[in-house]
């Protein structure tokens, strides 16, 4: 038996010894939507006009979870920030009884790759080391398709749109900034008013991604599996004026994500091609609260959210934060209310 087969012999046992822990192989743990985006208000979509929303979002993890929910050693942090940037448009027409909407998200501003690479073992000691990625512009996110109904206790819209990867990425590279692949994500949002005054309400948002093939190293492609996302909130409006020109709303709100269908493809472990199949399914969820002031007459809102991921597998676990401000330049412009007589 030569010495290079021998070589080559021990390190497929070793990496047959890191696909059996399921937890020591670099691979992709996050998918694309990075949730705490919705929470309160998820199905109500903007009045006919321009919307504008700025969404600064924060998410620090110093712990990785194993696919038993049982903390795996590593070394270093993943804190991601994301400046993200949303233009609505939504037109003054009707569509299946409900609003027609647009909405494109560009520029994104990030540090840290949005979607993590996980890399383990490290050279010299157990455990996973945690990836941050670099600075920049992130991917591309297209929403061609929204339609929105307002109704007397509901507000309901679905819609499709494309995360198309125009941010940074290199198969392996530590400054990675964007996914390295498209994504369809299919997007519902409810939001059920329980008093008839619509103070009080439940929400639930939806996203179902489906991924395209990204390059790995040594001439390998995974094609990650599609991920289901639910972000959910009860709130309740409380006026700060007797006029109702300025509201509070307060609630609590939650995320939970799972990975749902099987990877594709391999993946690179000790520079030996491997079924990405073998990676175990991941999950996440957490648990928070958001508070949003409101000015009606001035069609603004300001808002931050904090999450604190309580169980995670595959996955790291930390804590989501997110705060920004809406505001929508109303076409047509609203009629002046008729003076009392």
């Amino acid at each position: 038996m030569s010495v290079n087969f021998q070589r080559r012999l021990a390190k497929i046992v070793l990496v047959c010894i890191f696909l059996g822990a399921a937890s020591c192989v670099s691979a992709q743990q996050k998918p694309q939507w990075m949730p705490g985006q919705y929470g309160l208000n998820a199905g109500i979509l903007p009045s006919p006009g321009f919307t504008y929303v700025n969404m600064d979002m924060n998410y620090d993890a110093g712990t990785f979870n194993g696919p038993k929910g049982n903390a795996i050693p590593v070394t270093g942090t993943y804190n991601v920030w994301a400046v993200e940037n949303f233009f609505f448009y939504v037109p003054d027409t009707k569509f299946l009884g409900g609003n027609l909407g647009f909405n494109i998200m560009f520029p994104t501003f990030a540090t840290g790759s949005l979607v993590g690479d996980f890399q383990g073992p490290i050279p010299g000691g157990p455990g996973l080391s945690l990836s941050g990625g670099g600075s920049g512009l992130a991917d591309l996110w297209v929403q061609p398709f929204t339609v929105g109904w307002h109704l007397k206790r509901w507000d309901l819209q679905v819609g499709d749109a494309l995360m198309i990867p125009t941010g940074r990425y290199s198969p392996g590279a530590t400054n990675n900034v964007g996914s390295g692949y498209f994504g369809n994500h299919l997007q519902t949002g409810t939001t059920f008013y329980i008093t008839k005054n619509k103070g009080t309400s439940a929400n639930l948002f939806t996203d179902w991604e489906v991924h395209g093939q990204r390059q790995g190293t040594n001439s390998t492609y995974k094609t990650p599996g599609q991920a289901f996302t639910d972000e959910w909130g009860l709130g309740q409006v409380l006026p700060l004026k007797k006029d109702l020109s300025q509201l509070l709303q307060v609630g609590v709100v939650g995320y939970d994500q799972w990975q749902v269908t099987t990877n594709g493809g391999a993946v690179s472990v000790a520079g030996i091609p491997l079924p990405a199949s073998k990676l175990p399914y991941y999950s996440v969820h957490a648990v928070g609260g958001q508070l949003t002031y409101i000015v009606p007459t001035k069609n603004l809102s300001l808002f931050f959210k904090y999450y604190h991921e309580y169980t995670a597998y595959s996955h790291t676990l930390g804590n989501t934060v997110c705060f920004g401000g809406a505001w929508t330049l109303l076409i047509p412009k609203p009629k002046p209310a008729a003076p009392k007589s």
